[in-house]
């Protein structure tokens, strides 16, 4: 999902996985789990790390080439992600249910994403962003365009 970026980055900006550790408020071997996906970075400590690598999330997740998007915001909008997400189930005529068995995920978990109770997972947002070819900038408040990705 981002090991390879996130590799890629390091090396290019001359930076240790305790620099980036640091940012985050981790620990050096949290992040090394992370950075080799044994477990998986919370959106927020991913978005922490784009920002910090003035990146955007689609890039480290490989769904763009574009590095980074003119006017990105730096938060997270938990109300507009909320309202995206709900707009982007719709709009490719999904019910909660079937969401969550694409998600492999719990229909309470969709719902509370969809008001806003809980921020989306790192997996669920990167399997709709690779499946429907949408920007996960996007569906996070971050953008206003592109939605789609080519």
């Amino acid at each position: 999902m981002y090991t390879d970026k996130l590799k890629q980055l390091e090396y290019r900006y001359e930076y240790k996985q305790k620099d980036a550790a640091k940012k985050l408020g981790i620990s050096a071997s949290l992040y090394s789990s992370y950075k080799k996906e044994k477990k998986i970075m919370p959106i927020k400590h991913l978005n922490t790390l784009c920002n910090f690598y003035h990146i955007s999330i689609d890039y480290i997740f490989s769904l763009n080439k574009k590095t980074k998007y003119n006017g990105s915001k730096e938060m997270i909008d938990k109300k507009l992600l909320s309202l995206r997400l709900k707009d982007f189930r719709k709009e490719n005529k999904l019910t909660q249910e079937k969401l969550a068995e694409i998600l492999n995920i719990g229909k309470g978990t969709i719902a509370e994403y969809e008001r806003g109770n809980y921020i989306i997972s790192t997996t669920s947002l990167y399997t709709i962003c690779k499946n429907y070819n949408i920007s996960a900038d996007y569906l996070l408040g971050k953008i206003d365009n592109p939605k789609y990705l080519k």
